[in-house]
């Protein structure tokens, strides 16, 4: 008696052995049994561990069915991770679809069984595809995935989206990232560390971050506006909500553990190079610049304070910003290293930790000081120059790690939310640091969130472009002034003017610095 039909929602799994007729066609017989029998042996066994059930056996391939996706992909993984039967695994290739199949006398047959036959056609060697249904049923913070691209699958209706699994010793390195790597402008950036020096137009592969994290956040924001989709994210798994957090915003992942990103980083660095001037050492336990960057024409950088005058439009009386140990300015911390506030009557500084000294005289915590003049302002964290300059209380002056690469031809855009490329100027929030003039225009501008870093500089204040000829400097903001400090002077920009390398770039609060490469 044939067994009842059975309806069942079940992953179907096809296994075959790539260039399987050209292997058998230059093997004897023992060769061709050595080859059905370890393709058997790298199968059975881990299709059996993860729950699953080897339907048949057709020449060079197998069919098996599971009871979980997840499974199902576990299973495929363990395949290609098996370190003994290496170069059998890389000869398997596997397929993979989810969906209600029939089950008649132990066999299988039903939509998943076709899909997952067809996407075993376009399936390279040593790789596992799977379909759209399985993508969506599987958990996805187990399996490392990537998309693959839609296609047109022989005999079903519908173009299929499919994805590829990510073995834990392989990594794809999306064309990008490889394009980056020819040019020799890649950078590798981790937790804790400075943003480097940035190539004009680089690819950052931001690694070793928990997705969604306070420390990838921070990291990205002390990068300059850069094209989203030149950011990418190394992860070896994720979750379905991170991953499209991430996606959303227009950036890319690279899929593997660190060894295997690391190794097809070194790999393909090893394959482009064409000659002796093109050679190069990649130290892959460091953050890394790929040397033999794309010419730089003109570097920016965010290199100051700019303190504007008080009173402030009968809205601010007085104010302050405060020094981290990290160099950053604030309205205000617990853990600030020193206080400089501007009054009706001039600058002043404030030790609020010890070893803080001005023009090289000592100043105990709880000391004010004021600045009559040009001094070198020194700290736990390095030397600050304060300059007093026309239309503003004083420039304090030290280079930081925002920086933002420029080559002829490209316009980099300045301000507060500028495009791709661009400097972002800081975003200092909370209005402690504020002591409001009397009258009902403070109050509102109080009320409205007033900060002088929102009111004095725009989203986009000013472009700059280098050229052959020199380099250009554009307002865009009609109502914010952007200046230009040339010769010990600062000067209103009212259009597009020339600028030099020794020109300083003030808008808002902000002070960026020129550099040309020789």
């Amino acid at each position: 008696m044939t067994s009842p039909n059975l309806t069942a929602t079940r992953t179907i799994l096809f296994t075959d052995l790539a260039d399987y007729t050209g292997r058998v066609s230059r093997a004897d017989r023992e060769g061709i049994r050595r080859i059905l029998s370890d393709h058997e042996a790298a199968v059975r066994p881990v299709v059996d561990y993860h729950g699953g059930r080897i339907v048949k056996n057709i020449g060079d391939s197998y069919l098996c069915v599971f009871h979980s996706a997840t499974d199902c992909l576990r299973a495929a993984m363990s395949i290609h991770d098996d370190q003994d039967g290496r170069e059998v695994a890389d000869t398997i290739r596997m397929a993979v679809s989810t969906g209600d199949v029939e089950e008649i006398d132990g066999d299988v047959y039903g939509t998943p069984a076709n899909v997952a036959a067809r996407v075993l056609e376009l399936t390279p060697a040593g790789e596992t595809w799977f379909s759209i249904a399985t993508q969506l049923c599987m958990n996805s913070s187990e399996i490392p995935w990537e998309d693959v691209g839609r296609f047109a699958l022989k005999g079903i209706p519908e173009d299929q989206d499919c994805f590829r699994l990510v073995p834990s010793r392989r990594t794809w390195l999306p064309k990008r990232v490889e394009a980056a790597i020819e040019a020799r402008c890649l950078v590798r950036l981790g937790p804790n560390e400075a943003a480097p020096r940035l190539p004009a137009d680089p690819v950052v592969l931001l690694e070793n971050f928990t997705p969604s994290s306070n420390d990838l956040h921070r990291t990205i924001s002390r990068l300059p506006v850069l094209d989203p989709q030149s950011l990418y994210l190394t992860v070896h798994t994720l979750s379905t909500a991170d991953r499209l957090i991430w996606l959303e915003s227009g950036h890319g992942l690279v899929v593997g553990t660190p060894e295997s990103i690391d190794e097809a980083i070194v790999e393909y660095a090893a394959a482009t190079r064409t000659n002796s001037a093109d050679t190069f050492s990649l130290d892959i336990e460091d953050t890394m610049i790929v040397p033999r960057v794309k010419k730089v024409d003109l570097e920016l950088t965010i290199c100051g304070l700019a303190l504007p005058t008080v009173p402030f439009s009968q809205v601010i009386d007085s104010y302050s910003y405060e020094l981290l140990p990290d160099g950053r300015w604030v309205t205000r911390s617990s853990r600030s290293l020193l206080r400089i506030s501007v009054t009706r009557t001039g600058v002043v500084i404030r030790a609020l930790q010890p070893e803080v000294s001005v023009a090289g005289s000592n100043c105990a915590p709880g000391q004010d000081r004021p600045l009559d003049g040009a001094c070198v302002i020194e700290t736990s964290v390095g030397k600050f120059n304060f300059v007093p300059v026309n239309r503003y209380a004083g420039l304090v002056l030290q280079p930081t790690q925002m920086r933002l690469a420029l080559r002829h031809g490209q316009r980099g855009e300045l301000g507060r939310n500028p495009g791709s490329p661009g400097l972002a100027f800081p975003n200092r929030p909370g209005q402690d640091n504020i002591h409001w003039c009397s009258g009902e225009r403070a109050e509102t501008a109080r009320a409205k969130g007033f900060t002088l870093d929102r009111v004095l500089a725009g989203r986009l204040q000013a472009s700059v472009e280098p050229t052959k000829e020199g380099v250009t400097l554009t307002p865009l903001h009609e109502t914010c002034p952007t200046y230009v400090l040339h010769n010990g002077k600062l000067g209103q920009a009212k259009k597009a003017v020339p600028i030099g390398a020794d020109d300083l770039i003030v808008a808002g609060t902000t002070v960026i610095s020129l550099r040309i490469p020789e």
